[in-house]
């Protein structure tokens, strides 16, 4: 018989998240250009994250990754934002990103395409090793999880700039060999480790729960943000049969497991997190929270049990006005209000 803290499911704790974990901010040349094309988005883009790593030592334990197609490398290399800021006159910014990068292969990490382009790690590849590397210097530290957004909207603005490649079941493919080249196989938990002998996911979240927290500890869960991708994701593998990832699926779905109920409602979490899901929500959004250092909507979230808490201002990051993600006592993770037992305050939370 294990120690108690060994029945301690993951879904029966929560952690706080960051939202675009990669985002270093504007360069003084392209926040004019926002301005002056689209002052209303540039508003709401007025925040930086440092380094993963550093997200991560502070007790981040959710990243946001959006994700861009390159398959053949160059798409990204030239941001139209570079021509506006020459057009205008104004100074010309440093590069966002190394162009040796830009030109190869393989998937970027950005946030819109053309005009909003820097990250803190640059291509997905150099994302997903510092990740692994700062696992691999941290043993048994609580599960990240890492939620991957597949970009492929276009952009719409006075002036021509590139459209995202599509996430068919090819892009989904090579996105799922990107994952598991940088990270073995023990060093995740798959909807394989889930399902167990259920004849599918849900059925699995439904009755059995998800591992415990023992068992995750040092690794990584993959999520996929966007609804629209699951149905390519899925060719082939039913109910993630082989897959690295977990969709963000409707409930009752023979792959739902993982749900993103980012703006509630409150009531709607709490059932879905009752049901054995893993939910991930929002805390606050566009900046609206932080600008008036409004806490009604994080701690109505904090209430919800939803077990991923994504915030532009977790520990470390406080907003100008104070506005701030964190637990009481600092803590880098808590039991859900939910759905923890007494096992779960025996259990280490610590890192």
């Amino acid at each position: 018989m294990g120690r108690p803290a060994d029945v301690t499911r993951i879904t029966s704790v929560q952690y706080i998240g960051s939202h675009n974990s990669y985002h270093a901010g504007l360069a003084p040349g392209e926040a004019a250009i926002w301005q002056r094309v689209d002052p209303k988005t540039y508003a709401i883009l007025t925040y930086a994250h440092p380094s993963l790593s550093r997200q991560l030592d502070d007790g981040v334990r959710q990243v946001e990754l959006d994700v861009y197609g390159d398959v053949r490398g160059g798409r990204y290399a030239t941001p139209a934002v570079v021509a506006q800021v020459a057009a205008a006159g104004l100074p010309p910014d440093p590069p966002s990103a190394d162009p040796a990068v830009m030109a190869a292969p393989g998937f970027k990490v950005m946030h819109i395409q053309d005009m909003d382009q820097r990250a803190t790690c640059q291509p997905l590849e150099a994302c997903l090793r510092e990740l692994f590397t700062w696992s691999e210097g941290h043993p048994g530290h609580l599960p990240i999880f890492v939620l991957l957004e597949t970009e492929e909207t276009p952009l719409s603005m006075p002036f021509a700039t590139v459209a995202p490649e599509p996430f068919d079941a090819d892009a989904m493919n090579r996105l799922e060999a990107e994952i598991t080249r940088v990270f073995p196989r023990a060093s995740y938990v798959s909807p394989d480790d889930v399902r167990g002998r259920y004849a599918t996911l849900n059925q699995a979240v439904r009755h059995a729960g998800w591992p415990t927290l023992a068992s995750a500890r040092g690794r990584f869960v993959f999520l996929l943000d966007q609804h629209s991708v699951g149905k390519a994701y899925l060719q082939g593998h039913p109910s993630l049969r082989g897959r690295a990832m977990f969709t963000n699926a409707a409930p009752g779905d023979d792959d739902a497991a993982f749900l993103e109920l980012n703006d509630g409602p409150r009531e709607t979490i709490a059932q879905r997190v009752r049901e054995g899901y893993l939910v991930r929500t929002r805390t606050d959004v566009n900046l609206k929270e932080a600008a008036a250092n409004d806490t009604r909507r994080r701690d109505t979230m904090f209430a919800s049990g939803a077990q991923l808490l994504s915030t532009d201002f977790p520990k470390h990051e406080a907003a100008p006005r104070g506005y701030v993600v964190a637990f009481p006592g600092n803590a880098i993770a808590r039991c859900d209000p939910l759905t923890a037992d007494d096992s779960c305050l025996r259990a280490d939370l610590s890192h």
